[in-house]
């Protein structure tokens, strides 16, 4: 009896599946079904955007300027002299081997902003703020301008120049895209961040319109890139860097909107932040009162006289379109800097038609020997802002015109004529075998040296621009 007791007692002891008799489980396969039809999903609603005018007058300024000239600190250097290489730069070993313990398993030593701290997306420098500050600039005047080419054109307007209701939506979409990013850097440069100004353009008609954006996105994706890699906050890098690859696809529409070609070149080029400030300036007539400014140099203004130009007409050959390039029209732009071409205005009701992405199609805009005749000014222009910078050069006698292209700066004689006047030949240089490095929307200035510099620190040339820079429509 007393085993029977002690039996009891143990089997109290063991889990419920231990005490339990053993049952024989069956195993069977059961199939996930899927309800047909959307499901209701709840909306996470985002942050609100910037709040910016609707619509803005596009006449130029004609009133006093209350200050004049860029920003300045209260003491200023003699100027930033060209180094030597820094000798930790060149001790890594680069042998594919792990050199230093990982502080984590599949990660390896090194970084900036690797160590898990929490991200901080604010300006961290002076260089910081007037960079980040000069960015927001060009992304209101992009809003404003692909709003503004909306209203001034009508749809039988752009359908002249061979661009559909379709193109129309994807302009507008382009311009909801800047509301983002101006948000985005307003975000990250605070209260004082600049607001939205009142614009004069040049352009008269839609082919006008479609050249100065595609260059006006062109020198906005090349000023960011200038300074991108050398901002002290990595965070506003990083939030930086993943808007203005969507302005390069904008840049790259606006090229095949004209029927060019859309990416021609291997890479893209990174121009400083006053030669982006010297593009831009001229087209801001003025901005509301205490408007933050920049201290970014405003350099004279740089024309090319004969600047290459694509003209797109209706044909009857078998791909619906053709194109013939002109590239001895001399007076062909509409203003010095960024160089838009000046097309006759469109008399046609019917419907245009424009290059398609057709290899075939494309032929050169320019090529190597070809003559380039250039005008520019001397400095003391009231450019910019209610007028209130000021065009200036420290550089000497002007001798040679630097190509600025891909990863590519390379010089060129400059001729002189009479006056401010003169020309040059565009070169024949290769960024890489096979790859032309004149080549694509690019830019050009007048200086007094020719330093060797890279992309990197390519702002060290700033001191010896006599004028410039200006876009060179190379292909």
């Amino acid at each position: 009896m007393w085993y029977l007791l002690f039996l009891w007692s143990f089997l109290c002891l063991l889990p419920i599946t231990f005490a339990s008799p053993h049952k024989k489980v069956s195993h069977t396969t059961t199939t996930l079904e899927i309800e047909s039809g959307s499901q209701s999903v709840p909306l996470v609603t985002g942050p609100s955007t910037r709040s910016h005018p609707s619509s803005q007058p596009h006449t130029p300024f004609s009133g006093t300027p209350s200050t004049t000239g860029a920003l300045t600190a209260t003491s200023v250097g003699n100027g930033i002299s060209e180094g030597h290489v820094i000798p930790a730069a060149t001790t890594y070993p680069s042998d594919g081997n792990i050199h230093n313990a990982e502080p984590a398993p599949f990660v390896p030593a090194g970084g900036v902003g690797t160590n898990g701290s929490i991200p901080v997306y604010n300006a961290k420098s002076d260089f910081d703020y007037e960079s980040l500050a000069l960015a927001l600039y060009q992304e209101w005047i992009e809003l404003d301008l692909f709003q503004d080419g909306l209203r001034r054109f009508s749809v039988q307007d752009f359908q002249a120049a061979g661009l559909s209701t379709t193109d129309r939506d994807l302009i507008a979409f382009m311009a909801a895209q800047e509301i983002g990013h101006a948000t985005m850097l307003s975000n990250i440069l605070g209260a004082q961040a600049p607001q939205q100004c009142s614009y004069n353009y040049p352009y008269t008609n839609v082919k006008e319109f479609l050249d100065f954006c595609q260059k006006l996105t062109r020198f906005g994706e090349a000023g960011v890139y200038g300074f991108l890699a050398h901002l002290d906050s990595r965070e506003a890098a990083t939030l930086l860097t993943q808007s203005i690859t969507t302005e390069a696809r904008q840049q790259l529409i606006f090229r095949q909107f004209q029927g060019l070609f859309p990416m021609p070149e291997w890479f893209e080029t990174g121009i400083p932040q006053s030669w982006a400030w010297s593009l831009l300036a001229p087209f801001i007539s003025s901005c509301p009162a205490n408007q933050t400014r920049l201290i970014w140099q405003n350099f004279p203004g740089l024309r090319i006289i004969n600047q290459p130009m694509v003209s797109i007409s209706g044909s009857n050959s078998s791909n619906g379109s053709s194109r013939s390039n002109v590239t001895w029209v001399f007076n062909s732009t509409l203003s010095s800097g960024i160089n838009a071409v000046r097309f006759p205005n469109e008399t046609s009701s019917g419907t245009g038609s424009r290059c398609k992405n057709n290899s075939s199609q494309y032929s050169p805009l320019s090529f190597p020997g070809r003559p380039i005749a250039l005008q520019w000014e001397n400095p003391g222009s009231k450019i910019g802002p209610n007028n209130s910078y000021v065009t200036t050069a420290h550089a000497n006698m002007p001798r040679y015109v630097v190509w600025v292209s891909q990863l590519n700066v390379t010089y060129t004689p400059l001729h002189i004529g009479h006056g401010n006047r003169g020309y040059t030949v565009q070169p024949n240089v290769e960024t890489y075998q096979s790859d032309p490095a004149i080549n694509g929307t690019m830019f050009i200035a007048i200086t007094d040296s020719d330093p060797f510099l890279t992309p990197f620190n390519l702002s060290l040339i700033n001191p010896h621009v006599v004028a410039g820079p200006a876009i060179y429509q190379a292909g």
